[in-house]
């Protein structure tokens, strides 16, 4: 796939020297391989991890990653509100 995608980049850019939008599809072909298009960090990584080599398994496991930080972090800062204001704490607490 990234061997098509930089033969396409490459036509884009031969032909851009006569019509210069076409050097401007090339560098969005580019960025969007770039931002979407490799997937194979991911899977080596899923795979390095004892995780099938499947196509969205390494995606799924930095996604669930990523959201035990985000759950990790927020239950780290209501420990601490709890710890430095306790008076809102019980206050939020008889609340609910």
């Amino acid at each position: 796939m990234g061997t098509l995608i930089v033969s396409a980049t490459l036509v884009l850019v031969v032909m851009g020297f006569s019509d210069h939008v076409l050097w401007l599809a090339a560098v969005a072909l580019l960025f969007l391989y770039v931002r979407y298009g490799r997937t194979g960090e991911s899977t080596s990584a899923a795979s390095s991890n004892g995780a099938p080599a499947g196509g969205s398994a390494g995606r799924t496991d930095t996604s669930y990653r990523a959201y035990r930080d985000r759950r990790d972090r927020q239950a780290k800062w209501e420990r601490r509100y709890r710890r430095e204001r306790p008076l809102e704490a019980r206050r939020q607490e008889r609340q609910k």
